[in-house]
């Protein structure tokens, strides 16, 4: 029974994972509906409000309070860097394939690597950084060869990818103390609304009429209405799935789990948005990928 739940939850950890994805493409391109600004803030609402409920009322993770002034300014801090990686991510789909933006995407462990050393100066062993290597080039390769290239796009995806690699590594610096970490369910309790109170205005501002037209938008299409509601709630179920399969699983099995995720959900959405791909991307890709996996064994032996 309990393997058949573990079963269940990877399963769901995968479905919630590339669901939200192609829907925000979908979304994105083929609704034109072009606010990511707006599609983000519907994603940390549904976070905010879901999270609180999970850790209330289900009791899925205990509560863990704020301690201080100081470590309510750290989430902060976080909250704000975890919605501009969001943000980015979600606006590089406007412009790029989703097969290349998880090609991107798959260099997060360089930007962690980069940020660990200029921030804590820690070093890696030279077996380590030489993993990095493939997975650089696998994307230079990819760029070189995507038929769809946006150079917009790309520096939106890099810095999406950049700053979800600057969270992580300010996560373990500002609350590495015992009496400061948050289990990844508390602390995107706090972070959300955060992320809420930067994005309303920004939203308001750089997407001028957006609240009117997606209410139009609902108005004439049902659907879309359906859409976004349902790709609000499993932004938050990215985050639940991920949480619980740590929990009964191991961080291992999450990374192994991920470096296979992005490999599906490049399959999946070339059959579904018939993009077209080269040899050389693939290539590109397919190298990223198994640089990630030298990388992640790199890091196993190291420890």
């Amino acid at each position: 029974m309990s393997r058949l739940f573990t079963v269940g939850l990877i399963l769901s950890w995968y479905s919630s994972n590339i669901g939200v994805l192609l829907l925000n493409k979908f979304l994105l391109s083929n609704y034109e509906f072009r606010y990511p600004i707006f599609l983000t803030l519907c994603h940390m609402l549904a976070c905010s409000m879901f999270s609180y409920m999970a850790i209330a009322w289900l009791k899925v993770a205990p509560l863990q309070g704020i301690r201080s002034r100081l470590q309510l300014m750290k989430i902060s801090a976080l909250g704000v860097i975890f919605c501009l990686s969001v943000v980015g991510g979600n606006i590089s789909l406007r412009f790029l394939p989703v097969s290349f933006n998880q090609a991107v995407g798959a260099t997060t462990p360089f930007f962690t690597a980069v940020f660990a050393y200029l921030m804590t100066r820690k070093r890696e062993s030279w077996v380590t950084y030489a993993t990095l290597v493939p997975v650089v080039t696998g994307v230079i390769i990819a760029s070189g060869g995507e038929p769809l290239f946006h150079l917009f796009g790309f520096i939106m995806c890099i810095g999406a990818t950049a700053a979800r690699a600057l969270k992580s590594v300010l996560q373990g610096i500002l609350l590495s103390s015992e009496g400061e970490k948050l289990n990844s369910m508390n602390l995107l309790m706090y972070m959300a609304p955060v992320a809420v109170i930067f994005l309303l205005p920004a939203a308001l501002f750089m997407e001028e009429g957006v609240v009117g037209i997606t209410i139009a938008l609902a108005r004439d299409d049902w659907k879309f209405l359906l859409y976004l509601i349902f790709n609000s709630a499993l932004a938050y179920f990215v985050n639940l799935t991920n949480f619980l399969v740590t929990k009964h699983t191991s961080p291992l099995t999450l990374q192994v789990l991920g470096n296979a995720k992005g490999a599906v959900a490049v399959v999946i959405s070339i059959l579904i948005f018939r993009n077209p791909v080269s040899v050389t991307g693939m290539f590109g890709y397919s190298l990223t990928v198994v640089g990630v996996i030298l990388y992640n064994e790199a890091k196993k032996r190291s420890v």
